[in-house]
């Protein structure tokens, strides 16, 4: 590999940043050129960056001038929200050579070699993606299924950063992930922005292309990004009939309120959500669902905030990604007056954070005595320990503890639940000869 081929990728924010990220790392590759951790030295560096809350943008920002002082030498380019919300911002760091637009993504590495003139090398492509993924730690792979939003809840920005909704088709989407299975990953996570609308644009919709993934790939276990709790038919569940669809679901709640909802312009009130997860949990056995709780919303009183807590707490969540609010320059929300104070969004985040606890543990002793099939983590190197982390279908952590057998990273292995790590938030399991018990049986 000559010099000046190195390139050098940071992601921020959300999965489907992550998921087109893989793309480029991919398509870099493909070109001749090797990709490279944070530690090494880069001729090249892609930030894809955040804009989601003024937080995000100081950390993009913050990750910009890093990476300058970390390679001095390097061309770097600047893409994702941040690029396309604050261009002229992003134009006065010093050091940028190239910004590329979220409505330019998916052309990112033909527009860079372009751009900056640096010639594909395809004789020294190294094509193994899912080598790549492994040695930065990581299991799973993104697919990118669509882009954009056709709806504007007041506290968002991705409407405007992401765009009109764009979907890949069946086609375009079964050929990434054959070739992921073909490079041996066994896992792969559906990404988008607004994942329940994909096929809008193509006489299609998410239920039909998880239906020929399922029937036309072999990928061993397909998961759903998170996905707005509408638009989700009675078809919709049919899907999980296949035990490769694994029994997870994040669907962003925002607040237990349906005055807040009304505020944030959300279009899924709290009986509509309670009907849902009743469904779900109906038709899909032992499914997990997770969401997303914005605390202190613009307007949000203590009724307000009792019955979020109320609600949260009779929905039996696995997991709680409660976030205070933060006003973001652009959102009709960022307008809207009676804002909540720091002390009392403070307050309300630890009783929230409380209940997420109880009920994430009480989910995972619920598992204690059950056989599942874990995704063991880490390079499958040939590197045998005794020890391995992993997640279970549903997508709780499990610690994986073999007395006579070692596990390989990127294995899957049959497990005994046998009860919870010390701190009550990791499952404790041991591989077992999958004669003994059925997956998903009670022990």
């Amino acid at each position: 590999m000559s010099l000046g081929r190195r390139v050098h990728i940071t992601t921020l924010g959300c999965r489907l940043n992550e998921a087109e990220s893989e793309e480029w790392a991919e398509r870099f590759r493909d070109a001749g050129f090797r990709v490279v951790d944070a530690d090494s030295p880069a001729d090249l560096v892609v930030v894809n960056t955040c804009a989601v809350t003024q937080e995000a943008v100081r950390k993009s920002r913050g990750v910009l001038r890093r990476s300058q002082r970390a390679n001095p030498g390097a061309r770097l380019i600047v893409s994702g929200c941040l690029a396309t919300l604050g261009d002229s911002a992003v134009s006065a760091e010093t050091g940028v050579d190239l910004i590329v637009a979220n409505r330019d993504k998916d052309r990112l590495v033909e527009i860079a070699l372009a751009t900056l003139s640096l010639p594909a090398m395809p004789e020294t492509a190294a094509t193994d993606a899912a080598g790549a993924l492994f040695a930065r730690g990581r299991q799973r792979a993104f697919i990118k299924i669509q882009d954009g939003c056709r709806y504007s809840c007041t506290f968002c920005i991705t409407t405007v950063a992401r765009g009109a909704e764009r979907s890949r088709t069946h086609a375009e989407i079964i050929r990434a992930i054959d070739r992921l299975v073909e490079q041996g990953i066994r896992e792969v996570v559906l990404t988008g922005v607004h994942l329940g609308g994909y096929g809008s644009d193509l006489g299609s919709n998410l239920v039909d292309l998880v239906a020929r993934i399922l029937g036309e790939t072999e990928i061993p276990r397909l998961r759903l990004g998170s996905l707005e709790p509408w638009d989700l038919g009675d078809a919709f569940w049919r899907n999980f009939e296949d035990p490769r669809l694994m029994p997870h679901l994040h669907l962003p709640l925002q607040s237990g309120s349906d005055r807040v909802l009304r505020r944030m312009a959300r279009r899924c009130k709290t009986a509509e959500f309670a009907s849902l997860v009743e469904q779900g949990r109906a038709r899909v056995p032992d499914i997990n669902l997770t969401t997303d709780i914005i605390v202190g919303f613009p307007g949000e009183d203590a009724e307000d905030w009792a019955r979020t807590l109320a609600f949260a707490e009779s929905m039996r969540f696995g997991h709680i990604h409660a976030f205070a609010y933060s006003p973001r320059v652009g959102t009709r929300a960022a307008e809207m007056p009676s804002r909540v104070d720091g002390k009392t969004q403070r307050e309300r985040l630890d009783a929230l954070r409380d209940i997420g606890l109880r009920m994430r543990h009480a989910v995972l002793r619920e598992q204690i005595g059950r056989t599942v099939e874990v995704l063991c983590e880490g390079n499958p190197d040939g590197e045998r320990r005794e020890t391995r982390f992993g997640y279970t279908p549903n997508y709780l952590p499990v610690h994986v503890a073999a007395h006579e057998a070692t596990i390989d990273g990127n294995a899957l292995v049959k497990v005994a639940l046998t009860g919870l790590d010390s701190e009550g938030r990791t499952l404790i399991g041991r591989p077992i000869d999958p004669r003994d018990q059925r997956t998903g049986t009670p022990g």
